[in-house]
């Protein structure tokens, strides 16, 4: 059975629309019949580039590519000048961009894609971070993707704040579909808009990053902004703080905090947080084992990529991924403190960003902080750090004597340097 059919079966009695959009509702009868975009030129194993966002025009147009088995390349125009380098990285032979097809070169083989055209299944191609080289090109069996959704689960009234082009936005808006639930889409992803669109659409789940958080409690709009309707908050992509996390569950006490974790590589796994104001997690769900090597997290699951269209792939020959998170452990529970990339040693001494940038978090004045590493001649490394505050008159010199106070020797910053640190367009602190 096709998704097209599959969701008509499930939607065939609904009569509210699946999306809320500033423009216009889509209901899910819109789909089977929206021509705004002409797909006729689009073939069975075409690689096409959809830029769009959580918009009418651009899921309709998702939906009827998986129906046609193109390999889907979601992009959004935040990311216009990376575009090139993503078209000729996933083999790009078709492009739509505000509703017109363009064809911009012949189609290319490569052996994971023409595996899926052989199949004659849809592929979902999306892009890694690139935080350490050239963005990765990861390539799905999106037919077999969407076979986890299959299961109908409960589902709730929420905003779609994570990307087009991120998984963890695909997941949203796929699991709600699935599940004949309602995605509601903000005027603009600022947290006047977000908490205003929440209030309006009578929001329950708000998914978005730990930096947005922040930003919230920085905006001095929480609590009193926050709707009542608003019950559960996930976060991820990043790596939350704990006292942001403190300060978030003593200001909303009836929201529940949900971490997330996930890569674009492993598929989508579920994920169960110890407790609201806990950084500890489980992880797992159908197909999906961890367990923890010297620290650093892996991870093996069904779901996981066809690989990389672009580089080797990342698994070894027992299928297990190395996240390249260290985790601390305790019950069967996961706290990711940081990257092994992350690790600073100070003459011997190793310890994690996250252990000074934490602190620094819980000093009056301080918005967001990171530490930056430079190499040392006597101590191999040391660490200064950034800090953005939230007032002119802040005390550079009040800050390092209460870090003395509180870190040992080889984890005190030797410069501290007052900065707006930049957020990315994912919400992420680069």
């Amino acid at each position: 059975m096709t998704i097209i059919a599959q969701l008509k079966a499930r939607w065939e009695d609904a009569t509210h629309p699946f999306l809320v959009h500033p423009t216009r509702n889509l209901y899910f009868s819109d789909v089977l019949s929206d021509d705004a975009i002409d797909l006729s030129a689009i073939e069975s194993g075409d690689v096409v580039a959809l830029i769009g966002d959580f918009e009418p025009q651009s899921i309709a147009a998702l939906l009827r590519l998986i129906e046609k088995e193109a390999i889907i390349v979601p992009l959004t125009k935040d990311t216009h000048a990376q575009h090139p380098y993503f078209f000729e990285q996933a083999g790009v032979n078709k492009v739509i961009c505000d509703g017109v097809v363009s064809s911009i070169g012949k189609r290319i083989s490569h052996p994971l894609t023409d595996t899926l055209r052989e199949k004659r299944h849809a592929g979902l191609v999306l892009y890694s971070t690139g935080t350490t080289g050239k963005p990765k090109a990861i390539l799905h069996d999106f037919t077999r993707f969407l076979r986890r959704f299959e299961t109908p689960r409960p589902t709730l009234r929420t905003l779609s704040f994570l990307l087009f082009d991120h998984i963890g936005g695909l997941n949203t808006l796929l699991h709600t579909l699935y599940n004949k639930g309602v995605v509601v889409t903000p005027t603009a992803r600022t947290v006047d808009a977000v908490l205003k669109t929440c209030a309006e659409h009578r929001v329950e789940v708000l998914p978005t990053t730990p930096t947005f958080l922040r930003m919230m409690l920085m905006s001095g709009k929480v609590p009193n902004d926050v709707p009542d309707c608003l019950r559960i908050i996930t976060y991820g992509t990043e790596r939350m703080d704990q006292p942001t996390l403190n300060e978030l569950c003593a200001l909303l006490p009836n929201v529940d905090f949900r971490q997330t974790f996930g890569m674009s590589e492993l598929g989508i796994v579920r994920v169960k947080s110890e407790a609201r104001d806990s950084l500890y997690m489980r992880i797992g769900g159908e197909g999906v084992e961890t367990k923890v090597e010297d620290g650093v997290l892996k991870i093996r699951s069904e779901h996981r990529m066809l690989g990389y269209l672009n580089a080797e792939s990342p698994f070894d020959s027992d299928g297990w991924y190395d996240t390249k998170d260290v985790v601390e452990e305790h019950d069967g529970y996961y706290k990711v403190v940081g990257r092994q990339t992350e690790v600073i040693n100070v003459g011997g001494q190793k310890f994690m960003a996250s252990e000074v940038e934490s602190v620094a978090m819980e000093l009056n004045g301080i918005e967001f902080s990171r530490v930056e590493v430079k190499n040392n001649p006597i101590t191999g490394q040391h660490i200064e750090l950034i800090v953005q505050t939230s007032s002119s008159d802040f005390n550079v010199y009040q800050a390092r004597k209460e870090l003395a106070q509180r870190l040992p020797s080889h984890m005190q910053p030797s410069a501290l340097r007052v900065q707006a640190l930049e957020v990315s367009h994912r919400f992420k602190r680069k």
